[in-house]
């Protein structure tokens, strides 16, 4: 019984604080908005970045891939609430099956949400698994990240990012980078991008 309760209550618990944080921070956007006339791409954060991604993209329905792990099982649900579904696996468990239903979907002219370090890292290091879903779509990644003036790190293997309250705030939306012929070369393109992606987002208060 208190395991169903806990289940039922986490998700809720952190859709309030997205809603809270999404209303009393001063959000900046750098790049362009997500849009329903945009072409489908790979929507790709780090997984410390989870919290406020569903403002971000507002107006995107999903996919996002999430962890079967149970932690994962707390943000699906409470991504559910925010009117985002997705597709539960990983390259711990449950990958092969999510692989293949993402590119199902990237075919049908989804864009997809991945974390490329989940889902236990190493943290913000991409893994090949976003890299072959990648090139086996045929869809760019967009990085994305957010940071604020004023937050919280907790202890987690990846440091989980928590915005302050009655901050500002930014979100930094990075140009579409395509996948090459060769995996290597993609990863180390990718692994660019989010780390360029990350240090805007990070720096962007540093004279403020």
């Amino acid at each position: 019984m208190k395991k169903q309760f806990l289940a039922w209550l986490i998700p809720r618990l952190i859709f309030c604080l997205h809603h809270a944080l999404r209303l009393s921070i001063r959000w900046e956007f750098v790049g362009e908005r997500y849009h329903a006339d945009m072409p489908p791409f790979l929507l790709s954060f780090w997984h410390s970045r989870i919290l406020m991604m569903p403002y971000a993209v507002h107006g995107w329905s999903g996919p996002m891939l999430i962890s079967e792990h149970r932690d994962g099982a707390f943000i699906a649900d409470a991504v559910a609430l925010m009117g985002i579904e997705s597709s539960r696996g990983s390259s711990t468990r449950g990958g092969a099956r999510a692989f293949l239903q993402m590119i199902r979907l990237a075919r049908k002219g989804h864009t997809l949400g991945v974390t490329p370090d989940g889902p236990k890292g190493p943290a913000e290091v991409v893994q090949m698994g976003t890299v072959k879903l990648s090139m086996k779509s045929g869809l760019p990644i967009r990085a994305i990240s957010y940071a604020t003036k004023r937050h919280w790190r907790a202890h987690s293997w990846d440091r989980f990012y928590i915005p302050k309250p009655l901050t500002r705030g930014v979100f930094v939306i990075g140009e579409p980078v395509y996948p090459t012929d060769d995996e290597q070369e993609t990863l180390a393109l990718f692994q660019k991008e989010m780390d360029r992606v990350q240090n805007v987002a990070e720096h962007y208060f540093d004279d403020v």
